[in-house]
């Protein structure tokens, strides 16, 4: 018995699949870490052109505070025409979706006017053909994900009468994005990826050839 263990002991011949088993579960970690990174890549590359894309598809159509647009600040802003807009008569609003409905707001600080939404069914088309319009780059974008902002820029005019009197500096961003690695499916984990943005200033503002 003695001898037969020592002789156990002294074979070698199964060292090269033990070595193997050792070392595999670092090579499938390795190898998965490498298509993962491919992987992460590819969707922060499609997050960031779905963004731009918005942007781009949201300054040459309907503006989503259809309030804002249709604002004489005139007639109900007290400028003279021709005037320049002011800071301190529209600061930025930022608009989103709450429970299935556009709500757009003021920005912290600003004054902007009232109402900034006009038509809630306007609104909702114009903030869905945007988010519908990223989703052709990246499916998985939901309306929850996008917000859409209209920041003070120091363009336009009162009383233009070739559409809003204000050229806001519009900024799409993408938010709350996950992202689950190949490794992490075997414990149910996502990675939240960072906020994306892009903007541009307002051009068209109305959809009349993009709509």
């Amino acid at each position: 018995m003695m001898r037969w263990l020592a002789r156990l002991a002294h074979d070698t011949r199964a060292s090269s699949a033990a070595e193997f088993a050792l070392v595999l579960p670092l090579l499938l970690i390795f190898l998965l870490g490498i298509v993962d990174v491919g992987r992460l890549m590819w969707t922060w590359n499609r997050a960031e052109k779905a963004t731009q894309m918005g942007v781009r598809y949201a300054v040459s159509t309907d503006m989503v505070p259809n309030g804002l647009a249709a604002y004489s600040f005139v007639v109900n802003g007290g400028l003279t025409q021709g005037d320049a807009i002011p800071q301190s008569s529209f600061g930025g609003a930022s608009c989103l979706i709450n429970a299935g409905a556009v709500s757009c707001s003021c920005k912290t600080g600003a004054t902007c006017p009232s109402p900034l939404v006009s038509s809630s069914a306007n609104a909702l088309t114009a903030f869905n053909n945007i988010v519908n319009r990223m989703r052709l780059f990246m499916p998985e974008i939901g309306s929850t994900n996008v917000t859409v902002d209209y920041d003070y820029s120091g363009l336009g005019y009162a009383g233009d009468p070739n559409g809003s009197d204000v050229s806001p500096l519009v900024k799409v961003s993408l938010k709350q994005l996950t992202f689950r690695p190949l490794l992490f499916r075997f414990f149910a984990g996502t990675i939240t990826l960072p906020s994306f943005s892009a903007a541009l200033t307002m051009e068209d503002g109305q959809g009349t050839v993009a709509n």
